[in-house]
């Protein structure tokens, strides 16, 4: 399994709303485990700059965009699977 990177902002609904998807799926026990490094792009625009993006939220994983914008919670745990297939 591999580390999720999401880059996000506090203020983008969007972003809220992936962020309630990850809650509910590691609710389940298949997803209980999966890290996700949360990054708050105006807090960090040093980090958030050296990734090439231009919507968020925006995961990564092994520092490849795996999903960008808007995000629906099937879209979520995608990037879930993804991680720990990997």
């Amino acid at each position: 399994m591999k580390p999720i990177r999401l880059f996000y902002l506090a203020s983008c609904k969007y972003c809220r709303n992936a962020i309630a998807y990850m809650d509910e799926l590691k609710q389940q026990a298949a997803y209980k485990d999966v890290e996700v490094e949360m990054i708050e792009e105006s807090e960090h625009p040093d980090l958030s700059d050296a990734y090439d993006y231009y919507f968020v939220p925006s995961y990564y994983i092994d520092d490849v965009l795996v999903h960008e914008g808007a995000a629906t919670l099937e879209e979520v745990e995608a990037v879930f699977k993804k991680a720990i297939a990997m």
